[in-house]
C-alpha cells in the first residue's frame, strides 16, 4: 500500500513537473478582435502625360500642355492666339477616358463606341441601319428629358421627308429646297431654318492663263450678277456677301464691300487686259448638296451663260467626283474656275481667312503678302484696335486682288413634327437633345443625311459622324445657342497677362459613360492622341487627325 502511494506521488510529480516546463511566463493573451483591413492611403497624383513641342516656332502654337494637379490643365503656347478659347470648343476636341483610349491605342473599338461625359451614351449602332443612344443617369449637367433617340439616315431629301410625314420621324435634316413650301403649308410640321454661317465662292487658279491677270479676275467678279443667282437657286434667307466672312463674326465685316455688277466696266478691263474678244475656258464644281451651293448644276449653267453673254468667255462647265474635286481643287491643280464653299467651324474669324489665305494655301494658285501678312500678325495678338487695322487690311486686299469671289451665303432648315418644341441649334449646325421632350413614347426618332463613318470623334470631319458625338461627348469648351464659347468640362479658365499661358481649372464629380471619373488625365490623354504624332495612341479612324492639324499644328510631324 505505502509502495503504491509512494508510486501514484511520483507520477503526479513528473506530471506537474512536465506542465510547468510547457507553461510560458507571460500573462494569459486576453482575447483578440478580428483583425480590420489596412487603409492604405492613396498616393499624390501625378499626371499620366506631358505634352511638349521642342520645337516651338514661329508657325506653331502649341508648346505645353501639363497639369499641375487633378483638376488643373495648363496650356502653354509659342505665341499669342486670340482664337483658342474658340477653337477649344469645336468638336473634334472632345474628352474620352485616359484607360478607353490606352485600351483601345487609340482605335479599335473607339470607331464604334465613343465613351464620353454627355448627356447621352452610345447603347448599339447597328451599321446600315441606326444609332441607338440612351439618356445617361448620372450626366453632371441638366439630364436629359427624353429616354434617349434612335438616328437613322437617308440620302434623299424626299425620303427623309416622306419619314416625317408619316410619323415614323419627328425630326429631319436638310429637306429639299422645293419641298420647304410643303412642310411650311402642312399644319402638322414645322421648318426650323438654320442660321446662315458660309460662303459659295467662285475660285480662280492664279497661275493658269488668264486669270494670272487680276484685271481678268475682276472682270468676272463685276460680269455675274450674284443676286441673281441667289434669288435663282438659293432659298429664302440666303444673301450676296459683302465679304468673305460672315458680318455676324468678330471683325468679319470690316473693309471695303465687294464690286458691284457692272457689265461694261467688266468690258473695259477685259480689253485691257488684252481680251475684247473673250476667251474659253473651264468651271469645275462636284455635284453634291451644300447648304451654300443647294443647287450646283444649275447655278455652275448660269455662271457659265452669264459670262458669255457679258463678256464673251466660252465656258466649259466639268462636273467631278466629289473626293477628286476636293484634292484637285485645294492644291491648285485645275486648270480653271471652280465652285466650292465654306461653313463655319468655331466663331472666330480665323477660321474664315487663315484657312484660305495663308501664305502656305496653294488653293488659288499664288499667295498674296498684303494678304497672308496682316493675317499672321493678327493670330498672334489680342488688342481690338490694331485687330481691328489687321482685318480690315486683309478684307480690302482679298477685294484688291480677287483670289475668288464671294457667290452667294446660303440658306438652311431642318424640319420636324409640329409637336416637337423646344429646339435650339447653335449658328454651327449643333442641335441639343437633351433639351426636347419625345412627342410620342419616350424615345426621339431622328433622321439624317447619311451614315456616320465612325464614332472616332477625334478623327472625324463629315458632319454625319460628328453629330452623334455631340449628344454625348464634351470638350473643355462648348458653344452656347448663339455659338459663343461656353464653359463644359472646364467650369472656368484664366488667361495669363501675355497671352500665352491658358489654365483651365476642371469639373469635379464628373463622371463618364463607363462609371470612371473625369480628371486631369483624360483632357492630356486625349490631346496626347489627336496633337503629338509620336503618341502611340495617335491612330484614330484614317490617322489624319485633319481638325487638330488645321487648328493647332501637329506636334512632332
Amino acid at each position: 500500500m505505502k509502495k503504491s502511494l509512494f508510486l501514484l506521488l511520483s507520477l503526479l510529480l513528473v506530471v506537474a513537473m512536465l506542465l510547468g516546463a510547457c507553461k510560458t511566463t507571460e500573462e494569459p493573451a486576453e482575447e483578440v478582435a478580428p483583425e480590420e483591413e489596412a487603409v492604405v492611403e492613396a498616393g499624390p497624383w501625378e499626371a499620366a502625360y506631358e505634352i511638349i513641342n521642342d520645337n516651338c516656332g514661329d508657325a506653331d502654337i502649341i508648346k505645353s500642355i501639363t497639369a499641375p494637379d487633378q483638376y488643373t490643365v495648363e496650356f502653354k503656347l509659342c505665341h499669342t492666339n486670340p482664337a483658342l478659347i474658340a477653337k477649344i470648343g469645336f468638336v473634334g476636341f472632345v474628352i474620352s477616358p485616359s484607360e478607353y483610349i490606352e485600351a483601345q491605342g487609340g482605335s479599335g473599338d473607339m470607331l464604334d463606341k465613343f465613351i464620353g461625359t454627355g448627356p447621352y451614351m452610345v447603347d448599339e449602332w447597328k451599321r446600315g441601319e441606326s444609332l441607338t443612344m440612351l439618356k445617361f443617369d448620372d450626366y453632371w449637367g441638366t439630364p436629359a428629358v427624353n429616354d434617349g433617340f434612335i438616328l437613322r439616315w437617308a440620302k434623299e431629301g424626299t425620303t427623309r421627308l416622306l419619314e416625317l410625314q408619316s410619323g415614323t420621324a419627328d425630326w429631319i435634316t436638310t429637306p429639299n429646297i422645293d419641298d420647304w413650301e410643303t412642310i411650311q403649308e402642312d399644319e402638322n410640321l414645322t421648318l426650323i431654318p438654320a442660321p446662315g454661317a458660309d460662303v459659295m465662292y467662285l475660285a480662280f487658279t492664279n497661275t493658269v492663263t488668264p486669270f494670272d491677270d487680276v484685271r481678268v479676275r475682276k472682270a468676272i467678279a463685276m460680269a455675274v450678277d450674284r443676286q441673281r443667282l441667289v434669288d435663282n437657286f438659293y432659298p429664302v434667307g440666303a444673301s450676296v456677301p459683302k465679304q468673305f466672312t460672315p458680318a455676324t463674326i468678330e471683325y468679319g465685316g470690316l473693309g471695303e464691300d465687294w464690286y458691284e455688277f457692272d457689265v461694261e466696266a467688266a468690258k473695259a478691263l477685259l480689253a485691257e487686259a488684252g481680251y475684247p474678244d473673250g476667251f474659253a475656258t473651264k468651271l469645275y464644281y462636284r455635284d453634291v448638296y451644300r447648304g451654300y451651293l443647294p443647287e450646283p448644276t444649275a447655278t455652275c449653267v448660269d455662271i457659265q451663260t452669264q459670262l458669255k453673254e457679258n463678256l464673251n468667255i466660252d465656258v466649259e462647265v466639268i462636273v467631278m467626283e466629289s473626293g477628286e474635286f476636293i484634292g484637285e481643287s485645294t492644291t491648285g491643280n485645275l486648270d480653271g474656275m471652280y465652285l466650292l464653299g465654306w461653313g463655319m467651324d468655331y466663331p472666330h474669324i480665323t477660321n474664315s481667312l487663315d484657312y484660305h489665305f495663308n501664305a502656305a494655301n496653294p488653293q488659288f494658285g499664288d499667295t498674296f503678302p498684303e494678304i497672308y501678312e496682316p493675317l499672321a500678325e493678327a493670330a498672334q495678338l489680342t488688342d481690338p484696335v490694331r485687330l481691328t487695322e489687321l482685318y480690315t487690311q486683309a478684307n480690302n486686299a482679298i477685294k484688291e486682288f480677287i483670289p475668288m469671289v464671294p457667290m452667294a451665303r446660303g440658306s438652311n432648315a431642318n424640319a420636324s413634327i409640329a409637336a416637337l418644341e423646344d429646339i435650339s441649334r447653335v449658328p454651327f449646325g449643333v442641335v441639343y437633345w437633351n433639351t426636347v421632350e419625345a412627342p410620342s413614347g419616350s424615345m426621339l426618332n431622328l433622321v439624317q443625311n447619311a451614315e456616320m463613318i465612325s464614332l472616332m470623334c477625334n478623327d472625324e470631319s463629315d458632319g454625319e459622324s460628328v453629330a452623334p458625338c455631340v449628344q454625348g461627348m464634351e470638350g473643355l469648351i462648348k458653344y452656347d445657342d448663339l455659338g459663343a464659347p461656353s464653359t463644359a468640362l472646364a467650369e472656368s479658365w484664366d488667361i495669363s497677362e501675355d497671352g500665352l499661358t491658358y489654365t483651365f481649372h476642371l469639373r469635379e464629380g464628373v463622371k463618364f459613360h463607363d462609371g470612371s471619373d473625369f480628371d486631369a488625365n483624360d483632357v492630356l490623354a486625349t490631346w496626347d492622341m489627336g496633337i503629338n504624332v509620336n503618341s502611340a495612341n495617335h491612330v484614330g479612324n484614317t490617322g489624319s487627325f485633319d481638325y487638330w492639324s488645321y487648328l493647332w499644328g501637329l506636334i512632332g510631324d
